[in-house]
């Protein structure tokens, strides 16, 4: 768990997935992600995501508001999976409601996740990436000083040839 001076980042709950799906289901969201996420997908993300903090002892959390415990989202840092960008990396990523976005949440609850991250992890950087067309999520990323890798910029395979977000930029946070 992490907590910041408006959030509490800590494992997702039961409680959390139907406030999780409306986030991921509302097409402003998802867009940025390939789409909105059905209830199944969002469950689907939940468990997922539950069982990468279980095995790591970190990685992307539930983002509650401190002021009326509200689900906005999530927010963490986890080890990328294999067969990702960029596999051996730690990835910081953030995922907010609508309402939430643009309040400095993302910016905030990102900067302590990072902290965290090399605080408590052996590792010489912290990796964030987006489509290149996100320019909310890179100026959150330069924010919290991070500074793009172009070298490592990539082409999301996982969406088609023709969809307008495969193009994704790369942002690194060193030591």
């Amino acid at each position: 768990m992490i907590e910041t001076e408006r959030l509490i980042l800590r494992p997702f709950r039961d409680d959390d997935c139907a406030p999780f799906a409306a986030i991921n289901g509302d097409p402003r969201v998802g867009g940025w992600l390939g789409g909105p996420f059905t209830r199944e997908q969002s469950d689907a993300t939940v468990d997922r995501i539950n069982a990468q903090v279980a095995a790591d002892g970190f990685g992307f959390y539930a983002a509650e508001q401190k002021a009326d415990g509200a689900l906005v989202g999530m927010i963490g840092i986890r080890r990328n999976p294999a067969g990702g960008p960029a596999p051996a990396a730690v990835e910081l990523g953030w995922r907010l409601a609508v309402a939430a976005q643009g309040t400095g949440l993302a910016t905030e609850g990102a900067k302590a996740c990072l902290d965290w991250g090399f605080a408590n992890l052996d590792v010489a950087e912290i990796l964030a990436w987006t489509a290149a067309s996100n320019v909310r999520s890179q100026a959150v990323m330069r924010r919290i000083g991070m500074t793009p890798d172009p070298s490592r910029d990539f082409i999301h395979t996982g969406l088609p040839e023709d969809h307008p977000l495969r193009p994704h930029v790369v942002f690194a946070a060193r030591r």
